[in-house]
């Protein structure tokens, strides 16, 4: 008998490795996403939307930081090899879109923070609670989506890497950063409407939402609302260039130009915005050839933390 029961145990355990497991479940506003074991009694501290343990980083941003964070920019990827075949969460089926095609719903979604931060994603890549980026139970890894906050208008564009949220019918888990974006951090969860984008397809938010956006506060956002005209390139010149950023809101893309010709100072002159159909880029260039580029990007990055592309014209 000891040995039937053994037998049933293991067998038990080797299916459950037989695919790749998502996220541990935490059941709490701020943050919900895939596993198998729920806390049995959350612990709310004082503040209104953080559980447990998590929550802000202990280094948080300043606001205009946390502003000035660039919207996930849609492009061609391949899908995840691995990631994006069915799987089972506490008791419950999923089955990943395939290809992305057309998608658009409106539901509950959450957040997570410093408790996942650092940890690997469904898909085999690092959380970063201040980049752009979402779970979701079905749709393709990776992709993109436009995620709107009814409630303020307020929309940004993020990449989903990761599979989540299995507790109370959620929607969807957005990073720190996008739910902060989004206004919803201190209640935990919100309304949200999600629609994948395609790579091609325009990551400006709809008009409506663009003008119910509150102007940007705070000292490095200030440039925004100043009666400077941004330092846009009409005709840049041939050359090598380091894109920082990419904003569907033209308030936003010289906000953060602005934040990095402080932070970049002996580039200042050189960080411009370039506007490409309804996306308004942030660039510093042009340099003489791409090893110019690649030296200045790396000590970018070595500063900000920012891992820019390289742009050729």
């Amino acid at each position: 008998m000891f040995k039937r029961l053994l037998l049933s145990f293991l067998l038990v355990v080797l299916a459950a490795c037989g695919s790749q497991p998502p996220r541990p479940v935490e059941d709490k506003p701020g943050v919900s996403s895939g596993g198998a074991t729920v806390p049995a009694k959350p612990v709310t501290t004082r503040g209104g939307g953080y559980y447990l343990d998590d929550g802000p980083g202990d280094d948080e941003p300043p606001p205009d930081v946390l502003a000035a964070i660039p919207d996930a920019v849609p492009r061609v990827e391949p899908l995840h090899r691995f990631a994006n075949r069915p799987y089972t969460v506490l008791g419950k089926n999923y089955t990943p879109m395939k290809t992305r095609d057309s998608y658009k719903a409106t539901g509950i979604a959450s957040w997570y923070g410093k408790k996942f931060h650092g940890q690997k994603t469904s898909s085999g890549e690092v959380y970063d609670m201040y980049a752009m980026t979402a779970a979701h139970p079905t749709l393709p890894l990776p992709s993109y989506a436009r995620v709107t906050n009814p409630a303020n208008g307020k929309s940004v564009v993020v990449r989903v890497n990761d599979r989540g949220p299995f507790l109370h019918n959620r929607l969807m888990d957005l990073s720190y950063a996008a739910a902060w974006k989004l206004g919803y951090i201190g209640n935990g969860s919100t309304k949200v409407t999600v629609e994948l984008l395609h790579p091609d397809s325009d990551a400006s938010p709809p008009v409506a939402a663009r003008k119910a956006e509150p102007a940007p506060a705070g000292p490095a956002l200030a440039a925004a609302s100043t009666d400077e005209a941004p330092m846009v390139d009409p005709s840049p010149a041939p050359g090598a260039y380091i894109q920082l950023g990419a904003f569907g809101n033209p308030d936003n893309a010289e906000a953060f130009r602005s934040h990095m010709a402080r932070e970049l100072d002996w580039l200042s002159e050189r960080i411009r915005l370039e506007p490409g159909g309804k996306i308004m880029r942030v660039q510093a260039g042009p340099f003489r050839d791409r090893a110019e580029a690649d030296a200045h990007a790396e000590k970018i990055r070595g500063i900000t933390g920012i891992k820019p592309t390289i742009v050729m014209r």
